[in-house]
């Protein structure tokens, strides 16, 4: 315990600093950046402009010069534009003019679009030929339509998902296979499902956009409940049956529209089967619960009624002895 409380203590000054030692590192590159303009590092850009630490292709040539201003302007640039955006996206998500969704898709539109201005900001600065880059763009191609392929999909999958609002923050999902839970997060390339024994899973935004989703929150928090209810041959089945609407009706969480329905569905070979849906007003509070309150309501109610549940019967039937004969033998 003492050792532990002693690296906390040793941790608290490195936490303090951290933020002086990275101002101070922008502030040592503004200063760079300064005496480069200003033309005070002539002597520095002479040396690392030698031959024999440049690279030439054709008619593009870069010098180690060149590779650290760019490594500066970019570090400055970058950094600005990291600033920025995090300032943007802390108020965007904190407004509440728009939806969740809306809040996540406006905050990845503008930092994109913020690092975009960043990259022209850094290649004019620099005096970049962008000619120079379609070796670069031809390669950058070839990994987005291979290594890239799913990361780029499931960003435009994001996108999509964010621009029509059909899964967001708080939304109960039922995946394909089954998988049900909460939606915490949505970002640009996963969302984050929360199912109701605590398991937070990464789906992908591709799986939610081409796969069958069941949104039970979309567009209302309603949620219908099924019961199938086998009665005896011999009951009163219009008692029965409304026995079970009072069931379903007398719960706290049923709803009134739409009101619960009770039909009969088949005659079975030892019951008539009937089939009992009611609706809930909130499906995030669970159906399952209402579903059980509701049985254990209907199986008092028959107790109390004379109205039986059957179970399957079959009667046996045992012959004992040896069967005679049908007939006897011809005589000769």
């Amino acid at each position: 315990m003492i050792e532990d409380i002693d690296t906390v203590e040793q941790d608290k000054p490195q936490s303090r600093f951290r933020p002086i030692i990275l101002w101070g590192l922008f502030l040592a590159l503004c200063a760079i950046l300064v005496a480069g303009v200003a033309g005070w590092l002539e002597p520095v850009e002479q040396a690392l402009s030698d031959g024999r630490l440049s690279f030439t292709s054709g008619n593009f040539t870069l010098t180690a010069y060149d590779v650290a201003r760019i490594a500066v302007v970019l570090a400055l640039v970058y950094w600005m534009a990291a600033v920025i955006a995090g300032v943007l996206d802390q108020r965007i998500r904190n407004s509440r003019a728009f939806k969740s969704g809306t809040r996540s898709l406006i905050a990845q539109i503008v930092r994109i679009a913020i690092y975009i201005i960043a990259g022209l900001i850094t290649l004019d600065v620099v005096g970049l030929d962008l000619t120079a880059l379609t070796v670069f763009g031809g390669a950058l191609g070839i990994g987005l339509g291979f290594g890239l392929q799913k990361i780029a999909s499931n960003f435009i999958s994001g996108l999509i998902l964010m621009a029509e609002r059909s899964v967001e923050e708080d939304d109960l999902v039922e995946l394909a296979d089954g998988t049900t839970g909460f939606v915490r997060r949505t970002s640009a390339r996963y969302v984050l499902l929360e199912t109701f024994d605590g398991k937070e899973i990464l789906i992908p935004n591709e799986e939610l956009i081409t796969g069958r989703v069941i949104n039970w929150t979309l567009n209302n928090t309603r949620g219908r409940v099924e019961i199938k209810v086998g009665v005896a041959y011999g009951s009163d089945l219009h008692l029965a049956r409304s026995l079970m609407l009072e069931a379903a009706s007398s719960h706290p969480l049923c709803i009134d529209e739409p009101e619960p329905l009770c039909v009969m569905r088949t005659f079975g070979d030892s019951s008539i089967e009937f089939t009992l849906w009611f609706w809930v007003g909130d499906v995030t509070k669970g159906r399952l619960v209402p579903q059980s309150e509701v049985m254990f309501a209907i199986v008092d109610l028959f107790e109390a009624n004379g109205v039986k549940i059957p179970f399957p019967q079959r009667d046996l039937h045992i012959i004992s002895g040896q069967a005679e004969a049908s007939g006897s033998g011809t005589p000769s």
